[in-house]
Order: C-alpha cells, then structure tokens, then sequence
C-alpha cells in the first residue's frame, strides 16, 4: 500500500470514529468526545476531553456531570455565557476558562452570541465507569 493510500485510510478510520463521538445534546449544541483515556497511575480514573460547539444563540439544557467529574473548561472561539451553582451568571470569551467541582450544577452554558458560532474545550477527570457526562436536569 503507497502513503497516500495509507493516509487516507488513517483519516478515514478516524473520522468514521469521531464521528461516532458526536452528540447533540440540544438543537444547535454539539459535543464531540475528542480523546478518552485511563490514567495509567490514577486506577479507575480517566481524562476525558470534549469539544462543544454552539451554533449562534444555542446553549445546553441545564445539566450536571457525574459525581467524580473535575472538569476544567476553556472557550476556544466566541464567547460562552456560564452560571455554575449560585455563582453569578458569566461571559467567558475566547481563551478565558473555569472549572467546575464533583456534584456542581451547571444551571447555564449558552453562546453568547446570536450571530457567531462559539466553541469550548472541557477536560474532564472522571471515574472510568462514567461513561455519560452530560446529565440534564429532569
């Protein structure tokens, strides 16, 4: 097999895979898991790294994560309007982050912007048996 054929067949297999890792969670919000490993010397813990996407004006439902989440969050493009528990509601804009603690409540996370996309990275560490990791409120 040449290279090229050799690279396309990579770039296909890892497509057909992140694309199996899309999630949309709300009309115009969408979550792509981008990497997903246990720690080699923290048994029963994993990082998980998610990339949301929001299309202008869209946000997620009010959610929480697993109980074992520590999540560190950072806006890549666009700016993220968060509210975290009783905390105040916030713009982040591009390069700005926060995190969020086991058992916080994740009561807004919205594009800011009704005319531009926004995107934001979350890095999780989380218990490896918690395979779902965003929990909307019922």
């Amino acid at each position: 097999m040449n290279k090229a054929a050799l690279l396309l067949t990579i770039a296909a297999a890892l497509f057909a895979t992140s694309a199996a890792a899309h999630e949309e969670i709300a009309p115009g919000a969408k979550v792509t898991v981008v990497f997903d490993q246990e720690l080699p010397n923290v048994p029963g813990k994993s990082m998980r790294t998610v990339l949301v996407e929001y299309e202008p004006g869209a946000g997620s439902p009010s959610h929480r994560h697993p109980q074992s989440a520590f999540i560190y969050a950072r806006v890549l493009e666009g700016a993220i309007r968060s509210k975290v528990n009783d905390e105040p509601e916030k713009t982040y804009k591009a390069g700005e982050s926060w995190t969020e603690k086991p058992g916080d409540h994740h009561q807004v996370s919205h594009n800011a912007s009704d005319t531009e996309p926004a995107k934001l990275l979350a890095i999780f560490v989380v218990d490896t048996a918690d395979k779902k990791i965003v929990i909307p409120d019922k």
